[in-house]
């Protein structure tokens, strides 16, 4: 699921990229000679500023959501595998108290003191 959200951001960044640098702006843009040759005139003028204006907002509409998506499917797994972890602590720990100790060492590998004084 994550790599199908993560797919459709980048597709849709680009096509945001694009559709930016097709606009208008102060200088004219790419918009000025490259919009009429793209699309046959059609979109010339006033048409092309308000058809690339909503699709750019439409477009940035759809990667603010697959953002939101991403972080809600990313904590899930993170979440998922916390608990995992957690649960196979307390497994772990549940069985070394059924078990009991296993031996009466210290670390160094001396005898515990009191089962030497009481044999």
């Amino acid at each position: 699921m994550f790599t199908i959200l993560l797919v459709l951001l980048i597709i849709v960044a680009v096509l945001m990229i694009g559709i930016i640098l097709l606009q208008k702006s102060e200088g004219s843009g790419m918009s000025g000679s490259s919009a009429a040759s793209m699309f046959g005139g059609a979109l010339t003028g006033a048409a092309a500023g308000n058809f690339l204006t909503r699709a750019t907002a439409i477009l940035a509409t759809i990667f603010f959501i697959l953002c939101a998506a991403l972080a809600l499917v990313s904590a899930k797994s993170d979440m998922a595998s916390q608990q995992s972890n957690l649960r196979q602590e307390l497994v772990e720990q549940a069985a070394n108290e059924v078990s009991g100790p296993i031996s009466n060492t210290t670390p160094d590998g001396a005898s515990d003191a009191l089962d030497s004084v009481s044999e």
